[in-house]
């Protein structure tokens, strides 16, 4: 009778153990200052979990997540606490490297960019026939930039859901210099560097033409996250579209997380709502001190 009960009891362990969520399998960094050195020593590496095309979609995951990074950050730099993150959620987790200029990465012009993703998008959903559609989750140019792609590329027809982490959708005076430089006229230095930084200046062409008729077109569920602290996307409030399905501040029933424009996709706050955003999930959003450009 003790040995049927004690079999029993593994059985039912085991069961509640299958049936729990993702056990952690790839380590997630939670410090963009860390990220940025380990990722700057090998700029070409993918972070851990992602790009793994033997990854299996779910009923409970059904579509393919792709990661778009920043402008000057590779995914080496940009998605090594996301992209592990979500994959040890159970999501299969994709990310590019798109708009490369003297081998840097984000900088091309919004349109050549965005034709790159549109063809990153194929690839993967002939990979996936089945699922249909991606989702995109993107770091501040690559929340907006995705866009394009939308309104322009086709996208309506293969994207989900679109998640802009500080991404510049109204634009940004990067504290005030982009207004200075205006009245210099010091633009052309700005996209000397690469075109894609003038493009995200408050009032660009292409960003006139991004908000002009229809912002959120198609069946897209369109998603935005800002912080208060946001050095680089000001204001704050530039990511945020009224017709979006969900405009939210980091700092909403938080005010401990501090994250600035690079450490926002290092905050595990962050992490976990885009994660509920993806599966519909309910998980518990952490309220941990996050501190601009994250611990040492």
């Amino acid at each position: 009778m003790t040995c049927r009960l004690v079999v029993a009891a593994a059985a039912v362990a085991a069961a509640l153990t299958c049936a729990g969520p993702a056990v952690a399998a790839y380590p997630v960094e939670d410090s963009f200052q860390r990220a940025l050195g380990a990722g700057l020593r090998d700029p070409g590496a993918m972070p851990a979990g992602t790009n793994r095309w033997d990854c299996a979609l779910t009923a409970e995951r059904p579509r393919p997540v792709i990661l778009v990074h920043a402008t000057a950050l590779p995914p080496s730099v940009n998605w090594r606490g996301l992209g592990p993150f979500l994959a040890n959620e159970g999501f299969c987790v994709f990310t590019p490297v798109y708009g490369r200029v003297g081998g840097w990465p984000g900088l091309r012009r919004y349109e050549e960019s965005a034709a790159e993703l549109g063809r990153y998008v194929d690839r993967v959903l002939a990979h996936y026939p089945s699922a249909g559609k991606v989702d995109l989750v993107g770091h501040s140019q690559g929340g907006t930039m995705p866009r394009w792609y939308i309104k322009f590329l086709g996208g309506t027809e293969t994207v989900h859901r679109q998640i802009g982490i500080a991404g510049p959708n109204a634009g940004t005076d990067f504290l005030g210099i982009m207004n200075l430089l205006k009245r210099v006229n010091g633009l052309g230095l700005v996209a000397a560097v690469g075109p894609a930084f003038r493009q995200q200046v408050k009032g660009s062409p292409i960003l006139r033409a991004l908000n002009a008729g229809d912002r959120t077109p198609g069946n897209v569920l369109y998603d935005t996250i800002s912080s208060r602290y946001d050095e680089v996307l000001t204001p704050y409030t530039s990511a945020f579209m009224p017709d979006a399905a969900s405009n939210w501040t980091v700092q909403h029933g938080c005010w401990r997380d501090i994250s600035d424009h690079t450490q926002i996709v290092y905050s595990r706050r962050v992490m976990t709502r885009v994660a509920n955003l993806l599966d519909g999930g309910s998980r518990t959003l952490p309220c941990r001190t996050e501190v601009p450009f994250g611990s040492p």
